[in-house]
């Protein structure tokens, strides 16, 4: 019986997850099929066949099952093949059912086939055996009966016992030969068979005493079985008269509900002698069953029958009670009386709920799959009620949710089947209530919640939180570098909701994998480089990530990933043009090419993009300053004609520039070779000057004008001298000790002088009164700024049609100032002169415009246009070398000619320039070091100003003056 038991539990958790899908697909239906077995039937014995009742082949569908729907014992087997029902073991319906008339094993079996479920009602009914002999209480009694006992006089016997039920039960009662004594035999209200021992002829205590009768019960089974009990007779001396009841027989009813000492009946006998022979008492008779006995007790005296224990409708309906009247005369004859309580029904039990899920153990929960179908069945409801009548009539009903309702199975048995398709990501559980209530007055009610929780199926797919993820990568990056991460959610659970990452296999615009440019965590989606971008090769690819999850089916998701590579500056420009051999390129250039011409075009290529991709070009070197070049085209043009002393090869050094964050830059060596070859007529000239200028040719003209300008300049020079004198004498108040080089480098100038270096418009701009410096020398860590001093050139009005440019340069180890320009109006960064390139700035120059043009103002001044610009702050050891440049101009004392207006000076120096000669000069001077500075602040403040002049005009070793007329 245990290894049968154990099988069956482990059929029940094989096929639990089978039945678990399958049967909530497929509708439901209920039959109900009685069987009946014999107790005592031997193990194996066969009760029936459902699949054959239910005309259900198994040949026809190999999966054809059958499976107890709730745990069973070991009573009853089923073979799940076919359904056959057959006897697990011995049954003992007395065991079983006790005294039932009917007993019954009832369970519930689902029938798989054909892909359809169908619940299966099974009741087998166990028949009696006549296996239980009439059992007597006693083997003997003993009875006292009066001789004068009257004819037909009634004596009860015990009564036998039976435990089997209907016909196998006590049938009849027999009592051994007697002339005085028959026996009758009568049925109780609970079917049970009574015998009484009736007095058929007179007594005579003095003929016969005593008398010994045997009773023997007979059961109705075949063969029939029997029970004796022996009575043993004693014949008394009479009393005249007995006691007599109004009532041999009642019956009364008696609410279960009733209290303990509630009245249940009252009987009454009268007994016609007097005295103690009249006094009639009461009582049970002997050998009354123990539950009467338990549950009642009568008053000796009035005869009254009170309750002594609760009763119960539910366990015994009726009692049968025999009550004994005799006196208390000698020799008293006493007498009977049946009494009949029957049990009346209250509603005293509430409805009882038993739920059997179906793929549960439990019984307050359930599981169903989400994606189980409308009117899938869930879960057994049965109800029962103790009570009887109206009161044990129970009505049912299913609350929680419209996604459930009852569906009646049979009798009081209903299932519980789902109305609509389920969602678990919407609803993953359920709570519902099942009410049952019977018809009473008032009625009970049993509430009981029940647990309906939604198995997870793979229907989510996982989804990206976005569609399209745009990653920008810096090219050159580090193989193994992070770039992002892509999340996707799955709302499934378990295994269902996992997700994991993969890239879809695609090429990039080169051919490539693209598995072998970026590679992904499949669990957190953090994707990583797996090679370094070039930009140049690859601007920009895309490719698709997938999420799946673990189902299973596996569902997924994709999202497109879009890598833009960002460029950055790791490619030098190149010259495509001249084509370069060792860095260098000859040019042939015309003998007569005059100013202006146009002697080369430079073409570069940068691969990289945007303002990494701008270039610029440069001169850097150019001894004989003939050249200039346009910074953004490349044109390389002559700036004067020309001449034979310019030599036969021209060499400079070129440079091509970008324009990133970190310039990158690439230079060139050019050899302009002059031939023979004149210049087309039809060669490209780009002039280069303003329009206000007019070439100057060297005709009739040119040697007066030369001589003209070289008076100007020896008047120039004087009025110079002069002016720094008297300057000198007027400021030194607000020079001091400290002169031109010391703590205070420029003192307070006059806002209203014209002066260039000084003033509003100057060169420099002026933090309130006091001017900043230009340069000063510091011996360690320290900011190098160039100044010029303000009031030598105090008198002197400058003017150039162009831009003037300030800069240091660090090529040497003394201070070097270089007035000096190519005149031809060039840019700063496009003057072949100046230092001020793409490479100067790399170099950490600090720089200063003073003037563009259009620089006067209507009362004669400089508008205030010039700036200091410093690039860079650096450490310079000191004699660092700097070097101011300006553009060749005609000089001229103006101290006694003040223009009104930006017209008036313009046209008064072109009048100027035509009527006499002009003066230009170039001058390269040392400036003093630091110790020089130091020496001279013990000066005065004339010695100060004369030493400056020399400085700069007479110059030192290396001076060197150019004057032409």
């Amino acid at each position: 019986m245990e290894m049968n038991s154990r099988a069956s539990l482990y059929y029940m958790k094989f096929y639990c997850s089978y039945f678990m899908l399958l049967c909530m697909i497929c509708k439901v239906s209920c039959t109900t099929t009685k069987y009946f077995t014999y107790e005592e039937d031997a193990p194996g014995t066969e009760i029936g066949n459902l699949s054959q009742d239910l005309k259900i082949d198994p040949a026809e569908d190999p999966e054809t099952s059958f499976k107890f729907i709730q745990k069973t014992n070991s009573i009853i087997h089923m073979r799940q093949i076919d359904g056959l029902l057959t006897v697990g073991e011995v049954i003992d319906r007395e065991q079983l059912c006790h005294r039932s008339p009917r007993c019954l094993i009832t369970f519930d079996v689902v029938a798989f086939s054909k892909e359809k479920f169908q619940l299966i009602h099974v009741e087998i009914e166990v028949k009696d055996i006549n296996d239980h002999s009439p059992q007597f209480t006693r083997n003997e009694t003993h009875l006292d009966i009066s001789e004068n006992a009257p004819l037909s006089s009634r004596f009860p016997l015990d009564v036998a016992v039976d435990h089997d039920v209907g016909d196998n039960y006590v049938q009849s009662y027999q009592i051994s030969h007697t002339n005085h004594f028959a026996v009758e035999v009568s049925t109780r209200e609970d079917g049970e068979k009574s015998a009484e021992l009736v007095l058929i002829k007179m007594l005579d205590r003095e003929t016969e005493e005593f008398y010994t009768i045997e009773v023997t019960a007979t059961d109705g089974g075949t063969p029939a079985k029997s029970g004796l009990m022996t009575v043993y007779i004693r014949v008394l001396d009479f009393n005249d008269n007995s006691p007599t009841f109004e009532h041999n027989s009642l019956k009364v009813q008696l609410s279960e509900d009733s209290p303990i000492g509630s009245r249940v009946l009252k009987v009454h006998a009268f007994d016609p002698d007097a005295g103690i022979n009249g006094e009639v008492v009461y009582g049970f008779i002997e050998g009354s069953p123990s539950d009467v006995a338990r549950v009642f007790q009568i008053d000796l005296i009035t005869g009254e029958v009170t309750l002594k224990d609760s009763v119960d409708y539910e366990t015994k309906k009726s009692y049968e009670l025999h009550i004994q009247a005799s006196d208390l005369g000698a020799n008293s004859i006493s007498s009977t009386c049946r009494a009949i309580v029957e049990i009346v029904d209250v509603n005293d039990n509430a409805p009882e709920i038993n739920i059997k899920p179906m793929t549960s153990t439990s019984d307050r929960v359930a599981f169903i799959t989400e994606s189980a179908a409308e009117e899938s069945f869930v879960a057994l409801i049965s109800t029962s009620d103790a009570d009887s009548g109206p009161n044990g009539y129970v009505q049912t009903s299913l609350e929680g949710h419209e996604h459930f309702k009852l569906q009646q199975a049979y009798s009081d048995t209903f299932m519980i089947v789902t109305t609509t398709t389920l969602d678990r990501e919407a609803i993953p559980e359920y709570n519902l209530t099942v009410i049952s209530e019977d018809l009473g007055t008032p009625p009970f009610k049993t509430v009981k919640h029940y647990t309906i929780r939604i198995t997870d199926e793979n229907d989510n797919a996982p989804m990206f939180s976005k569609a399209v993820y745009d990653v920008s990568v810096i090219e050159n990056n580090i193989p193994g570098s992070y770039m992002t991460t892509v999340v996707a959610r799955d709302l499934d659970v378990g295994k269902n909701g996992k997700v994991s990452y993969s890239l879809i296999d695609s090429k990039t615009p080169d051919g490539s994998p693209i598995s072998t440019f970026v590679s992904i965590d499949p669990h957190s989606g953090s994707l990583y480089t797996l090679r370094s971008f070039n930009f140049e090769t690859l601007k920009e690819v895309e490719f698709a990530v997938k999420a799946s999850d673990k189902g299973f089916p596996p569902l997924s998701s994709t999202t497109l990933i879009h890598i833009r590579v960002v460029d950055e500056n790791d490619n030098f420009p190149y010259f495509t043009y001249p084509v370069l051999r060792n860095n260098s390129a000859d040019v042939p250039i015309p003998f007569n090419a005059r100013s202006g011409y146009l002697a080369l075009k430079l073409t570069a290529q940068d691969e990289d993009s945007g303002v990494n991709g701008e270039l610029s070009f440069h001169i850097l070197e150019d001894d004989a300053k003939l050249f200039s070049v346009d910074k953004n085209c490349g044109e390389i043009v002559l700036k004067q004609k020309l001449t034979a002393q310019c030599g036969d090869i021209l060499q400079i050094k070129v440079s091509v520039a970008d324009n990133g964050r970190e310039s990158l830059s690439s230079t060139a060596t050019v050899r302009f070779v002059v031939t023979d070859t004149g210049a087309q007529e039809d060669q490209v000239v780009v002039l280069l000057r303003s329009k206000d200028e007019e070439t100057l040719e060297f005709d009739v003209w040119t040697a007066v004008i030369i001589g003209f300008a070289g008076c100007c300049a020896l008047l120039l020079t004087a009025i110079i001298i002069l002016t720094v004198t008297c300057t000198i004498k007027r400021r030194r108040r607000n020079f001091g000790r400290d002169g031109l080089y010391g703590s205070t480098p420029l003192s307070k100038n006059n806002p209203g002088s014209s002066n260039i270096y000084g003033g509003p418009n100057a060169f420099l701009r002026s933090e309130g009164d006091s001017m900043q410096p230009l340069y000063e020398d510091k011996s360690m860590d320290f900011e190098e700024k160039l100044f010029l001093p303000c009031k030598p050139f105090e008198q002197t009005f400058l003017w150039q049609d162009e831009r003037y440019c300030l800069q240091r340069s660090g090529t040497s180890n003394t201070d070097q100032l270089s007035v000096k320009d190519s005149g031809k109006g060039d840019s700063d960064f496009n003057d072949s002169d100046s230092d001020i390139c793409g490479a100067a700035q790399k170099r950490g120059l600090t720089t200063f415009q003073p003037l563009a043009r259009g620089a006067f103002n209507s009362a004669g001044d400089w508008k205030s246009t010039a700036q200091v610009i410093q690039t860079r702050n650096m450490h310079i050891p000191p004699g660092s070398a700097y070097t101011i440049g300006f553009a060749p101009a005609p000089l001229y004392n103006m101290s006694h000619v003040t223009p009104h207006s930006w017209r008036d000076s313009h046209s008064k120096t072109n009048m100027m320039n035509t009527q006499r000669p002009a003066q230009s000069f170039s001058r390269t001077g040392t400036l003093p070091s630091y110790s020089a500075h130091q020496t001279r602040r013990g000066m005065t403040g004339v010695q100060e100003q004369t030493e400056m002049v020399k400085d700069v005009f007479l110059g030192s070793d290396s001076s060197e003056v150019a004057t032409t007329f």
